[in-house]
């Protein structure tokens, strides 16, 4: 249809993404169409997406574009085009489309509904509760009312979200009964850590507690008032570090009055050499992980890595309905690509990671960059490796607040009691990230 027509967008970017396409680069094309979906003239966007769908195959995607491209001001092909997009993981360019559509009709809370679905997925959870508020009083108590609760919550407006909670009532809908419990627990783990930790838009402890029962443990010292707030970008992990983690994990289980007997080992490399350190920190026996074992830690270095290894999605999915005492830990857990089960316990938040037994970088004999063989050696001899390492860390660049142990006991004692009752599938947000979360 396109070619047919000879139609080409004007916009310089979004001519640049349609030379991409001459090129068949659409990821390329994508990240050129994305950054400005709120501004670029949503006609010409629909022609780079409509022939970027017709590319990949996705014909839902490229009808609806095509039917934007010819009449942009239609409710209904806007609407079309919006759910599209969400259904084929676009949402950010979902949303100018549905804003239109929802303007246009703004007693349709079907197109609501689907404008608060793609701002979640964005992690723009403040704008949905905007939308939802302008709508309230046209509002269903499910899903509506719990969308909003939903939404304050993860917007950091706790006010908000406890009186709207009040009152939602019991679903008649059992299938909504799950949601409701979740969302019960949210709010109850908020209530447990507000006396020890603020809340506020830089507490990513406080809120990874909120949001999914994880204990985090430790902050990256960089760029935490560069919007981080205790995350790490590109990580190039140190055996210190491990046992850093391990030692938290020690501190965090005699302060909840855990009392595990032994460490479950998973199946892939880093996380075997991990939990053997686990076991000698800890001082109880490692043994192989086995479903349904009770008083016991299951110790992943990334439950990402071990999803990818042989029997790992079978071990996670054992996971989310863990035995009374088994507590799953987690070391790098990577916070733009969260793991399909919550951890109980995290050492730290990634986007990157490499192991300190893997092919980390290093200055070679000539002073260039290079990237040095893994390390072979027996993992046994590895784990001995952390037990004997140096835990302390460097100052960093001196912005990330100061966390010392007897704070991070503080806050598990508070909390312990509704910790280990957390919410098992993947967290839905990736924490406190003040652009996206906070006005």
């Amino acid at each position: 249809m396109f070619s047919r027509k000879n139609r080409r967008p004007k916009s310089a970017d979004l001519l640049k993404a349609w030379e991409c396409l001459d090129a068949g680069d659409i990821p390329a094309a994508l990240r050129l169409v994305k950054p400005g979906a709120e501004t670029l003239p949503l006609a010409e966007t629909a022609l780079v997406v409509g022939r970027a769908a017709a590319m990949a195959g996705f014909d839902d995607l490229g009808k609806a574009a095509a039917a934007l491209a010819e009449d942009p001001g239609k409710g209904q092909a806007l609407y079309d085009f919006g759910y599209a997009c969400v259904e084929r993981g676009l949402p950010s360019l979902a949303i100018p489309a549905l804003r239109d559509a929802l303007r246009g009709n703004p007693g349709a809370l079907t197109v609501m509904r689907e404008l608060v679905s793609a701002y979640e997925r964005e992690g723009r959870h403040g704008e949905a509760v905007e939308v939802l508020t302008r709508h309230e009083n046209d509002f269903a108590p499910w899903p509506d009312r719990y969308l909003l609760v939903f939404n304050a919550i993860m917007a950091g407006d706790l006010a908000l979200a406890r009186r709207r909670h009040a009152l939602l009532p019991d679903p008649a809908d059992p299938r909504w009964v799950p949601t409701r419990d979740r969302q019960r627990r949210m709010l109850e783990r908020a209530e447990s850590a507000e006396p020890v930790s603020p809340l506020g838009p830089t507490d990513l402890r406080g809120w990874q507690f909120v949001m999914g029962g994880t204990i985090l443990g430790t902050l990256s010292p960089f760029g935490f008032d560069a919007g981080m707030t205790g995350r790490y970008a590109w990580l190039q992990d140190s055996y210190g570090q491990c046992l850093e983690g391990l030692l938290r994990l020690r501190a965090l289980l005699d302060a909840a009055g855990a009392r595990p007997r032994s460490v479950s080992l998973l199946p892939d490399r880093d996380s075997r050499i991990l939990g053997l350190a686990a076991a000698e920190v800890l001082g109880v026996p490692a043994e192989p992980f086995a479903p349904g074992r009770e008083d016991t830690v299951v110790v992943a270095y990334d439950l990402n890595g071990s999803a990818q290894a042989e029997g790992g999605p079978e071990i996670l999915g054992q996971l989310f309905d863990r035995a009374p005492g088994q507590v799953l830990h987690e070391h790098a857990s990577n916070w733009t690509d969260v793991p399909v089960v919550t951890a109980d316990s995290v050492t730290l938040l990634h986007q990157s990671v490499v192991a300190p037994w893997g092919e980390q970088l290093r200055a070679g004999e000539d002073g260039e960059v290079e990237r040095g063989p893994a390390d072979d050696r027996p993992a046994e001899r590895i784990a001995a490796e952390i037990v004997g390492a140096d835990p302390s860390r460097g100052e960093g660049d001196g912005r990330t607040p100061a966390d010392p142990l007897a704070a991070f006991t503080d806050f598990v004692a508070a909390v312990h009691g509704s910790w280990l009752r957390g919410d098992r599938a993947r967290l839905t947000s990736s924490g406190p990230v003040p652009s996206a979360r906070f006005a």
